[in-house]
């Protein structure tokens, strides 16, 4: 199995949204199907992964969308975008499999996206609030709890999540 030096973060292109999805998918699985259920799980990932959202989601203005490449597979990714006039980062995606988790390539993510943005002072995100190993990720890297949405990612499912943030 390849360790996280093995990993390389660039820049996604089109050809690799097929593979991206099924990363994002069986990676939701894992992570939320003890949550929200299976088939909840299922509806919410064909909506957030279709690979037109993840077309769109590449020729987005002022983002970036990043994968971690090992030269035979994708083992994570991560998609940002900025607001306020680039003053602030906001994290939408940052997804390693679980095959390849806890072995640096979601801090390999963060730290390109990161220095993507040289003109921000601040990041920020939303976790959901039962996903502890995210959140004792999010916190790891500095990030602060600032407050609570009831829709995260502001797309209609109703999912309640916790809104991080902190110096970049």
């Amino acid at each position: 199995m390849p360790e996280s030096g093995d990993f390389f973060v660039r820049t996604a292109s089109e050809r690799d949204l097929a593979v991206v999805r099924a990363l994002l998918v069986d990676t939701w699985h894992d992570t939320y199907d003890a949550i929200y259920g299976s088939a909840r799980v299922a509806e919410i990932s064909d909506a957030w992964h279709s690979l037109d959202a993840l077309k769109a989601r590449l020729k987005q203005p002022n983002s970036e969308f990043v994968v971690a490449d090992n030269g035979r597979l994708i083992g994570g990714m991560a998609f940002a975008a900025t607001r306020n006039d680039g003053r602030e980062i906001c994290l939408h995606q940052l997804y390693v499999h679980p095959q390849f988790q806890g072995r640096g390539i979601g801090m390999a993510l963060f730290s390109e996206i990161a220095q993507c943005f040289p003109q921000a002072r601040e990041i920020s995100l939303e976790v959901e609030e039962a996903n502890s190993r995210a959140r004792a990720f999010y916190e790891h890297l500095g990030f602060v709890e600032m407050g609570r949405s009831d829709d995260c990612g502001g797309a209609g499912f109703d999912l309640p999540a916790l809104i991080y943030r902190r110096p970049v």
